[in-house]
């Protein structure tokens, strides 16, 4: 784990929790780009440590990284506790972790589905209560939460993951009527299809989008005063009609 001296790092920093996936990369190379510091969190230490070394000679900011579980809750204070040394001016934090399961194995195997339940809802409910914590103490900050369309409604195909998803926009939406009193944002962001390692293999449509556009619009989101932001745009609208199709009508298709 990279770590300096507080002393010695006073630039507004973000935590990038989940930090190797594809679309966590180019959120971290997006808030780099704007000058922020950063502390990038996952399991594959050797691989942060790559990202990390790789954006600090790019962009020239503080690019620090440590290992971080989603799922071991009991390790989450602590881990929080060293980031906030470490980037003592911490402005915000992005929750970009979870796993996707086959629905076929999610709905035939408990375990399955309780795992794929603790790594996109549990584990941000508990990071998150820490975070949210520290920043209503400073009376500032900026927490974004990365869910998925997947949670506006249920469907066959994917209801086991959709479900948590969907979980952690309430809980995120409950947090931000919290955390609004105090002064501190917290955006929940839907992507769509993203073309990313969670989906490869899978069948995707015609409007699948790269990662470098979930970050574009993430960022945009960071700067501006949107609460919830569908990326890319079209989804809110795709997901509006999903949303007002009757349950006759909608468990009949093929979704």
């Amino acid at each position: 784990m990279k770590r300096i001296s507080p002393t010695l790092n006073p630039e507004p920093g973000f935590l990038i929790l989940g930090a190797s996936s594809a679309m966590a990369r180019a959120i971290a190379a997006g808030l780099a780009q704007e000058g922020y510091g950063l502390y990038l969190a996952g399991r594959d230490v050797a691989d942060l440590e790559s990202t990390a070394a790789d954006l600090q000679l790019r962009y020239g900011v503080p690019v620090f990284s440590g290992p971080f579980d989603a799922i071991g809750t009991a390790t989450h204070q602590a881990f929080f506790q060293t980031v906030i040394e470490t980037l003592p001016a911490l402005k915000g934090v992005v929750v970009a972790f979870g796993t996707m399961t086959e629905q076929t194995e999610a709905e035939r195997d408990f375990p399955a589905a309780e795992a794929m339940i603790a790594s996109n809802f549990t584990g941000a409910v508990s990071i998150l209560t820490h975070v949210a914590n520290y920043f209503e103490s400073k009376g500032t900050g900026v927490i974004v939460g990365i869910t998925s369309v997947a949670g506006d409604r249920g469907r066959k195909s994917n209801y086991v993951y959709g479900s948590a998803k969907g979980a952690l926009s309430l809980f995120l939406q409950g947090l931000r009527n919290r955390m609004f009193h105090c002064g501190v944002r917290v955006i929940t962001v839907k992507p769509g299809f993203v073309d990313t390692a969670m989906t490869y293999g899978l069948k995707l449509p015609p409007i699948v989008a790269p990662p470098e556009v979930v970050a574009r619009d993430i960022c945009r989101a960071v700067k501006g005063s949107a609460d919830v932001v569908y990326t890319p745009f079209f989804w809110r609208y795709i997901m509006l009609v999903i949303k007002l199709l009757p349950e006759f009508v909608f468990k009949r298709l093929k979704l």
